[in-house]
């Protein structure tokens, strides 16, 4: 029977916790602080010239139940005395006063007496008794507060047994289940007959690639089934002892179900296998407003004293939804959140957004919450529409900040008392700073540097330590501007996290817009973040149906050159896609006026060409509304319907509705290139049979794309390919793969562009638009069309 490796943090935690959520005092960047806080307070120790060892690994194999477990740790530091005496120092660090966190010290205290009885049984000739510290520093007043308590050998025996006694029961639970689970994957096969075109090679290069412990960057086309060759693989590598635990992330709630429904697939075939979808806090939560502490929140009040029978009853489940989740945290008066979170430890497979492993104020401490990568965590990332993920990281890992809400806060904060006038000083420096800024650089509009302000950071740092004594204290928490005085917090966090990693992948931005000014920390290039982020896992799955140029999304996504890369082909007949280049319009931005009626008239000569739904993609609101209303002035016959700004998701399921396959005449929707309806949408059959994409995409051209090309530009001399081509290529992909979803599908893809028929953009097209068409005028497109028809 193979041991099950347990850490004293999660016994700790499971078995002691109790009271309320408060979020009051949660800093996003408190587990970077905190580790740094560690090794400030350990040098401090050895320079006092204690023998102070730091950062001791633990470990200790024990029977809990009849099961084998390797109980593993790491304190902080053992000091040995002149006498031979020692002490367990367990440090914790926190924003919160110091007198509230102490109220917690059982369980900090717990896991130190965990650790002094692991340390004594390495020892030939172990001391009767030995102490154990309680370290506490406060993370901006740098105070520290240190508690001694001295132990009997028996009574930390006594205490030890005790514990684990109590976790037999959660231990059993796990232990039947894994057995439960690996002789069903065993038995499980693939759940179709056969594989389609891609599908097994794929599922092959993601074995081999966990097998190896190694990334993978997979091009793999709509129709291969991506989700299902990556997580059966990924499964059959589990019950080998390859995989702990499976991480699905996506940037869509959609392409979430989409693991749901692969393991539901499998399910239906005998396995069983333990999987949980997560969802936003903000989405899942049952109030009005998610304010997560016991005066706001009657789910966070005595959260920890309900959890673990909430957890126990919802694990009956082996498919766990969100909908699950919120319903037996109703039931138990609990945070889903928090709910979904500890499931999360107890299941197989996890699929979540991506922030849940690379957000720094997001991602899941319980599986993450160690600085350094630990060898015993043996985690598979699969990773979906990876050609989102260098964006959404430069965006986790940017920061800003605006004069504009400091004024807000100050102006709205009125009383007298002293917490409040020490907000309100902190708020006037940091307005009378920001006024210079905008006097200094108000002929340009804009000021972009290399070096950090550290004037301004001080000041942030002042706010935030006077902000979060205003947030602690009780009188404060009804106040009405609470909630933005906790926002602004918060976003000062953020820009004090990001300031501590700042580097040469940075620049700091200072924008000017009438009186306010924006400071922003801007992450130029994410890819050593995704890089480092990735080691968190054993191996990494990275995979899209556009990760195309492949060499450069390796790059930018934290790629080395031992890393894997396969381009797949398409697995459909490419004789049913008629794809068409129109090099005979211009939409740059100096030529868009002269393209409206060139642009409507094509759209006209396709959708006329064979009743249908069709959707236009433009690269901006402004230029699809001058198309079509000019489109509906000159062709009133066709059917149209355009997106509109800020949509609700009723009005996006709407929106779709409209494409219809029964629809008696031709739709023709206008969209944004790019936008909500560009990718993850799957409009089968005759549903969609054409796109029309006017523009190559390329990102709009403004201060910070520009500064990512600078920055690409040193580094490759490649900026402009980086920071507009590639991306803008990629919203084109998306969009054409709307047409060709399943087999039976066929339908026609026209771009709209002079710049498609250069060698730049030829080359970024994929292989099964080996046979394109290019066209040059409205005749000749009207000729392709008719001769071409066939195909339909």
């Amino acid at each position: 029977m193979r041991p099950i490796k347990i850490s004293v943090t999660k016994i700790v935690d499971m078995i002691l916790r109790c009271g309320d959520i408060d979020n009051r005092f949660n800093d996003s960047s408190a587990m970077h602080k905190g580790a740094i806080a560690h090794r400030y307070i350990q040098k401090r120790q050895k320079e006092s010239g204690e023998n102070y060892n730091h950062e001791v690994s633990l470990k200790h194999e024990i029977e809990i139940d009849g099961i084998p477990v390797i109980l593993q740790g790491r304190a902080d530091g053992i000091i040995t005395n002149d006498d031979g005496s020692f002490i367990v120092d367990e440090i914790k660090s926190t924003t919160m006063p110091l007198e509230h966190i102490y109220k917690q010290h059982p369980q900090h205290l717990a896991q130190g007496k965990c650790y002094a009885y692991m340390y004594l049984q390495t020892l030939e000739n172990p001391p009767k008794t030995i102490g154990v510290q309680l370290t506490y520093f406060h993370l901006e007043s740098e105070e520290i507060q240190r508690h001694k308590f001295d132990f009997a050998l028996e009574d930390l025996a006594s205490f030890f047994e005790g514990l684990l006694s109590k976790y037999a029961m959660w231990l059993r639970l796990e232990r039947e289940w894994k057995i439960l689970r690996d002789e069903s994957i065993t038995k499980t096969t693939f759940p179709f007959e056969a594989f389609r075109k891609g599908q097994r090679e794929l599922a092959i290069a993601t074995y081999r690639a966990i097998s190896a412990q190694k990334k993978l960057y997979a091009s793999a086309p709509t129709g291969i089934g991506k989700t299902l060759s990556t997580i059966f693989p990924s499964i059959k590598a589990m019950a080998e002892g390859k995989a702990e635990k499976i991480f699905y992330l996506t940037a869509k709630t959609i392409t979430r179900k989409a693991a749901e429904d692969a393991v539901r697939l499998m399910a239906q075939k005998g396995l069983r296998f333990k999987s949980i979808t997560l969802r936003a806090k903000e989405k899942i939560c049952p109030n009005e407003e998610c304010i997560c502490n016991p005066e706001h929140c009657p789910y966070a009040k005595g959260h920890y004293d309900r959890v673990n029978d909430a957890l126990m009853d919802m694990l009956e489940h082996d498919i766990i939804t969100p909908d699950v989740t919120l319903k037996y945290a109703k039931d138990h008066m609990v945070c889903p959140h928090e709910l979904g979170l500890d499931a999360a430890v107890w299941c197989d497979l996890v699929a979540g957004d991506y922030n849940h492993v690379f957000d720094p104020a997001a991602y899941l401490h319980r599986f993450f919450g160690n600085e350094k990568k630990s060898e015993e965590k043996n985690y598979i990332f699969l990773i979906d529409e990876a050609h989102n993920l260098a964006e959404r990281v430069r965006s986790m890992y940017s920061a800003t900040l605006r004069k504009s809400a400091f004024s807000y806060v100050l102006n709205r904060l009125k009383d007298k008392n002293a917490l409040s006038k020490e907000v309100r000083k902190t708020l006037r420096q940091v307005n009378v700073y920001l006024k210079e800024m905008v006097k200094k650089h108000e002929q340009a509009r804009s000021n972009v540097e290399q070096d950090m302000d550290m004037d301004f950071k001080a000041l942030i740092i002042l706010f935030g330590a006077a902000a979060e004594q205003w947030l602690a204290s009780k009188e404060n928490s009804d106040r009405e501007i609470y909630g933005e005085i906790l926002n602004l917090y918060f976003e000062t966090t953020k820009f004090l996290m990001i300031s501590d990693i700042y580097d040469e992948h940075y620049t700091y931005i200072s924008e000017i817009s009438g009186a306010d000014i924006a400071i922003t920390l801007f992450c130029l290039n994410p890819s050593n973040i995704i890089a480092d982020r990735l080691e968190r896992g054993k191996s990494s799955i990275l995979f899209s149906a556009t990760l195309a140029p492949l060499q450069y999304y390796k790059e930018i996504l934290g790629g080395s050159d031992e890393d894997l890369i396969m381009s797949l082909p398409s697995p459909f007949d490419p004789s049913r896609l008629l794809t068409i280049v129109h090099s005979g319009i211009s939409t740059k931005y100096h030529d868009r006026e002269a393209s409206y009626a060139p642009i409507a008239e094509a759209i006209n000569v396709v959708a006329s060409g064979r009743k249908g739904n069709y959707m236009c993609f433009f690269p901006s609101y402004e230029y699809m509304q001058k198309v079509h209303d000019l489109f509906c002035e000159n062709y009133p016959g066709i059917k149209t319907l355009p997106q509109k700004s800020g949509m609700t998701e009723e009005e996006r399921i709407e929106f779709l509705t409209q494409f219809d396959c029964s629809n008696p005449e031709t739709l023709v929707g206008f969209v944004v290139l790019g936008g909500i309806f560009s990718e993850g949408i799957d409009l089968k059959g005759d549903r969609l049979i054409g796109s029309i994409i006017v523009s190559v995409g390329i990102p709009k051209i403004n201060l910070r794309q520009d500064q990512i090309r600078n920055y690409f530009d040193k580094k490759y001399n490649r900026g402009y390919d980086y920071s507009y081509v590639f991306p803008g290529m990629n919203k084109v992909l998306q969009a054409a793969g709307r047409v060709i979803r399943t087999e039976e599908d066929s339908g026609i893809v026209l771009l709209i562009d002079s710049r498609y028929a250069t060698p730049v953009y030829r080359n970024l097209m994929p292989r099964h638009w080996e046979d394109i068409h290019i066209v040059r005028n409205i005749e000749d497109l009207e000729k392709l069309i008719e001769d071409k028809a066939w195909i339909f």
